[in-house]
């Protein structure tokens, strides 16, 4: 049995709703529904968001899936790594980018190498809130390279500035192929305001089917147009 399968039993029985129930409100028989419960049978999204309603529950509730790579420091030196390279690639042309800006092109970078691989880049949890999609890492992590100098930060009207004090970026725990990614993406990006990014991001699938403060599970990229991954 999947992950999906299993939560979507354990919120049905949690609800003590019957099987018979949720099958006549999805409009599909009560042995098709048996066969989602037991991961033999796949959900369209609109049955899935069809089913999260029944069930009093989200989407991202009955999706989500904590990624877990090789252990809590190797991913945040990986995050670091992530970010730094962002904004070496996708700095305007004066080597600053806003905060907000670099987080977004983290988040696309991430979830873009989920869409092609069926597996995340950082292994972190991406939240919607208002500067999101982004990790509860990413706020953490600016200030530790702040603290250590390996950024400065810098007001401009209302946005904080981020850049490096370095040229070059650390690569160490990145693959070639997701350095090439990261600097696709940012170079796509690059010297567009921070509203357009944000307004890309927010008109996506996994902003739009979360609520605020929840987790955006990495496989909702998997159902979005391919000329709209990043």
């Amino acid at each position: 049995m999947n992950s999906l399968a299993e939560r979507i039993k354990e919120r049905r029985l949690a609800r003590g709703i019957s099987q018979e129930v949720v099958a006549s409100e999805l409009g599909i028989s009560r042995p098709s529904y048996i066969a989602i419960e037991q991961g033999s049978k796949e959900l369209t999204l609109s049955q899935l968001e069809k089913l999260a309603n029944v069930l009093r529950t989200s989407v991202s509730d009955l999706q989500y899936e904590v990624y877990n790579l090789a252990g809590d420091e190797t991913k945040s030196k990986k995050y670091l790594q992530i970010i730094l390279n962002c904004l070496k690639f996708g700095a305007d042309k004066d080597g600053k980018i806003t905060k907000t800006k670099l987080a977004k092109l983290a988040y696309l970078a991430d979830f873009a190498w989920f869409y092609t691989n069926l597996e995340p880049m950082s292994g972190l949890a991406y939240r919607r809130i208002q500067q999101g999609p982004v990790p509860d890492e990413y706020f953490r992590s600016i200030d530790e390279l702040f603290e250590s100098g390996v950024v400065t930060l810098e007001t401009k009207g209302t946005a904080l500035m981020v850049s490096a004090t370095e040229t070059s970026a650390p690569q160490s725990e990145l693959t070639n192929s997701e350095i090439g990614l990261i600097k696709t993406i940012a170079k796509k990006w690059q010297g567009k305001p921070t509203a357009d990014i944000v307004d890309f991001t927010h008109n996506q699938l996994p902003w739009k089917l979360c609520r605020p403060g929840e987790i955006i599970p990495y496989e909702l990229i998997t159902q979005e147009d391919p000329g709209n991954v990043y």
